[in-house]
């Protein structure tokens, strides 16, 4: 099946704020940014998946109005992190993550192993739909472990991955692992 895989447009938040799970507001250029997403994809999906965040629903409403909602597609759980300035957070708890941010949780929050088990189960239940085009409307880290579930990349190399506000990523998702390829990422 082919997959288009969008990330939302911009937050209404300076990018020093960590925010992760929480629902923010989107930025005034929203429907802006839909237009260039539109010009970007074909818009004939059998389906359309959306995390359950807001910033998420009001760009895959965009596109059909029957949503398949999957918590699994949500942003990195914080924890207490979530809505603090990156600089606020106090060093003796951010340290031990920024160090191994792979296995280590965030207070009352995730670790990226769990993160990409989440991922990793939506991806493996795709694989066994008979969809021929679908979409998926999701943030940041989400299609970063994307990537590296396509391409195996480890997931301490993650956030050197780069993903954009509104950019769309397409593959090809066969019935197994062989079978897939990326198609092109815009």
């Amino acid at each position: 099946m082919q997959v288009s895989v969008i990330r939302h447009t911009k937050v209404n938040l300076p990018s020093s704020v960590c925010y992760g799970q929480t629902d923010v507001d989107l930025a005034g250029s929203f429907e802006d940014e839909v237009k260039i997403i539109q010009d970007k994809i074909d818009d004939n999906f059998d389906a359309v998946f959306s995390s359950p965040l807001n910033r998420c629903l009001q760009l895959a409403q965009t596109f059909s109005t029957e949503i398949l909602i999957d918590e699994r597609l949500k942003e990195f759980n914080f924890g207490d992190w979530e809505m603090q300035n990156w600089i606020d957070i106090n060093p003796e708890e951010i340290n031990p993550w920024y160090n191994d941010f792979v296995n280590t949780k965030t207070p009352n929050g995730e670790s990226m192993n769990e993160m990409f088990f989440r991922l990793n189960s939506f991806m493996n239940d795709l694989r066994q739909q008979d969809f021929e085009n679908i979409l998926i409307v999701t943030h940041g880290g989400i299609i970063r472990l994307i990537w590296c579930y396509l391409l195996q990349i480890p997931l301490k190399n993650t956030f050197k991955i780069p993903v954009d506000y509104h950019e769309v990523l397409k593959f090809n998702l066969g019935k197994t692992e062989n079978e897939d390829f990326i198609l092109q990422k815009k």
